[in-house]
């Protein structure tokens, strides 16, 4: 057991005003979370003893012993994804089955369900707020869902489910970070890697120095490619090298389905144990679980893929026969029989016949210091808020992390949120997310104040600067940011005191992507991206007519990556209702079987994506991957309502900007999201916005 003297000096179990990420290490991680748990036992107990169905004994407590383990074990997770050492690894892993078992313990006690019951059954129940209400209702349906009305055998049967499902999730995805390691093809050769474009050859170059070939340079090599996005996405787009972008798609393709780190069985258990765990609860199938605390039914998110797919497929097959044509006039070789590795080339090519536009000429014109300041503008100019920097007010992880204040119209701070932009290979993990540091909360405010403010982390994979050059984005990277400000913005601006349901949290997960996807599209509102878009050198707009070609090419493709997208989410949901582990089909069967109606080039028989599918075997989109098609018709339906006040209409904007703060960003998770939506909107949502954006309107006409 750990000295008490080392205890009270670990950054854990301290209080702070923002998290010692600077200083907590792996260490840390054994004796603070034992010892944390210890402690939040002990309150449990407590609370158990002592709880009335009121919001004091009840409530107050609760949201205590809830926000010190998100916090702490929010600040080691983050570590783990921004700061990764085998440690830590280690240390997370072993510590990991007693916090499951303590939030097992607390999501399945009997005294605090029964009295959030006495709560919903009590005469008081109508004078409570909406949002009070949702809250109790929301502790009442996790319960449930946490199996506490299970008979104490199929409880303990629950549980142990919880706990394999934790373990394998975890494991599936160190198997898809370590098969993606693993990878390394050294070229020394130029003429291997003719097409490619400086920014991507300088990445190579520095991958082989950090690999000890200390004299690698961008112009003379040797250069390494890996399996990363930022060196994977340029070899399948500009290497002209046919057989270097076949053999690196098989490489991704296959990722952790061989050797010991094949996650096939690990796929197949998953979904036997969450078939188990829905049977336990009542549940047809897995999905039905998932659908409980989401807007959308199974039926309802059926309905809405079947609706999108049948605008999508003639215009995806449209656009592999353009790329035939393209290829043919091209004199390509393999022109009549374009496959998977030859489409992301042929595309970037046409794209650029068609649009003219190379993704690469435009960096220079997407200085992350630049987009930054246009989008804390467009922050003012919808929202009202002043985003002003605060470095060295808070702790950081790596010295390129940068922190912000969020002040109202009369300055005072309302938020503040962390940005780590770029990409760090050895210890990070790739893709971009937002997530909460703390919520805005009435209980747990510090003394002296009435209300505790939110902390958000944004987090990209960005190319960073490269000697006194600013780190220069692609066009999707910004979208990116926008992205990820849209989230953090509905987690800041929230109007929400109760913590258990302000912000982000209680929002179902299908809408929780509206905020995140309606901020992306201002990036194409041409006062906006012309303030952004300015040559970090010289200062020079964007050409017009660029801006022109990033317009009409926002809709090139729009049917297949439309179907890409619809795809993922019928097999999502095939394998969570009609798949039976252990039948005569299997997993692979079933992704064929999908493609059939979502993929005009059928997937290569040794098709092996669903083993780096981690957003439902690894992160929270199991039965949900739709969710994403579900939120961008919310998002296009409400960025519709500036283009119907007008958007170069300045008070319009911001009249209708103020009402999206005020009913989407603001309720929290306190009100359903469709009653929000109505609110902001004044009426349901549709999908004809989304498929107009899409340019696949037409298709259904």
């Amino acid at each position: 057991m750990a000295s008490e003297d080392s205890l009270s000096s670990n950054p854990l179990l301290q209080n702070f005003d923002f998290p010692p990420f600077d200083s907590v290490d792996a260490h840390h991680v054994r004796p603070g979370i034992r010892a944390l748990l210890q402690q939040l036992e002990a309150e449990l107990e407590q609370l158990e003893k002592t709880v009335e169905p009121s919001w004091p004994k009840l409530v107050e407590p609760l949201e205590k012993i809830i926000d010190r383990l998100s916090v702490v074990w929010g600040m080691i997770n983050h570590l783990k994804a921004v700061k990764d050492t085998p440690e830590l690894r280690a240390a997370i892993e072993e510590v990991q089955p007693e916090k499951v078992k303590f939030q097992l313990r607390l999501g399945q006690s009997k005294p605090i369900y029964n009295a959030f019951k006495a709560v919903r059954e009590s005469p008081d129940w109508k004078t409570l707020s909406e949002a009070r209400q949702r809250l109790v209702e929301a502790q009442i349906k996790e319960a449930v869902l946490s199996g506490i009305a299970l008979e104490d055998d199929k409880r303990e049967e629950f549980n142990k489910i919880e706990q394999e499902l934790e373990k394998l999730s975890h494991k599936f995805s160190e198997n898809v970070l370590d098969a993606t390691k693993k990878f390394e093809k050294l070229i020394s050769d130029k003429n291997e890697i003719e097409g490619l474009p400086p920014s991507a050859l300088g990445l190579f170059a520095q991958a082989a120095v950090s690999k000890g070939h200390e004299n690698a340079t961008a112009d003379t090599g040797p250069w390494l490619i890996t399996l990363d996005a930022p060196s994977y996405l340029p070899v399948m787009q500009h290497a002209k090298n046919r057989s270097l972008r076949e053999e690196v798609y098989r490489a991704y393709l296959s990722r952790a389905s061989s050797g010991d780190l094949d996650n096939t069985a690990i796929i197949d258990q998953i979904l036997k144990l969450r078939l188990e765990k829905a049977k336990l609860l009542g549940y047809r199938n897995y999905a039905e679980v998932s659908m409980a605390t989401k807007m959308a039914t199974v039926e309802k998110a059926d309905e809405l893929l079947e609706k999108l797919r049948s605008a999508s497929w003639d215009p995806a097959v449209q656009d592999i026969e353009d790329l035939k044509s393209f290829a043919k006039n091209q004199g390509a070789a393999e022109a009549d029989s374009l496959t998977h590795w030859d489409i992301t080339f042929w595309s970037e090519r046409l794209r650029e016949s068609k649009y003219d536009i190379n993704e690469e000429e435009l960096r220079p014109y997407f200085s992350l210091p630049k987009v930054m300041d246009a989008l804390f503008g467009l922050g003012k100019t919808l929202f009202g808020i002043d985003v002003v920097p605060a470095d060295g007010v808070a702790p950081v992880w790596n010295s390129d992390v940068r922190f912000y204040c969020v002040k109202d119209s009369s300055g005072n701070p309302i938020a503040y949120f962390y940005f780590d932009p770029y990409s760090r290979p050895s210890e990070k993990r790739d893709g971009a997310w937002m997530d909460e540091v703390f919520s805005r909360s009435r209980v747990m405010a510090q003394k002296g104040s009435s209300v505790r403010l939110p902390v958000a982390q944004m987090v990209c994979n960005q190319t960073p600067p490269v000697g006194d050059k600013p780190s220069l984005m692609t066009f999707r990277e910004v979208e990116t940011v926008f992205h990820e400000f849209g989230h953090a913005l509905q987690h800041m601006l929230t109007k929400e005191d109760e913590g258990l349901v302000a912000g982000i949290r209680n929002i179902e997960w299908d809408a929780v992507e509206l905020p995140s996807q309606f901020m992306e599209n201002w990036c194409y509102h041409r006062d906006t991206l012309m303030s952004i878009a300015k040559h970090y050198q010289t200062g020079e707009t964007l050409p017009e007519n660029v801006y022109k070609k990033l317009l009409a090419a926002r809709t090139f493709r729009a049917g297949s990556l439309s179907l890409r997208q619809l795809k993922f989410a019928t097999v999502d949901l095939e394998l969570h209702t009609k798949y039976m582990p252990g039948g005569t089909e299997t997993i692979y069967d079933v992704d064929q079987r999908v493609s059939i109606k979502t993929q005009v080039i059928p997937p290569l028989p040794e098709d092996r994506f669903l083993c780096s599918f981690s957003h439902i075997f690894a992160g929270g989109y199991a039965a949900g991957y739709y969710s994403y098609k579900w939120a961008e018709v919310l998002s296009a339906d409400a960025f519709s309502a500036f283009e119907d006040a007008g958007l170069d209409d300045i008070k319009a904007v911001k009249e209708t900007g103020q009402r999206f703060r005020n009913t989407i960003l603001a309720l929290g998770g306190g009100k359903a999201p469709l009653q929000v939506f109505v609110e902001f909107r004044g009426r349901e949502p549709s999908p004809e916005p989304l498929l107009r954006h899409n340019g696949l309107l037409a298709a259904t006409a």
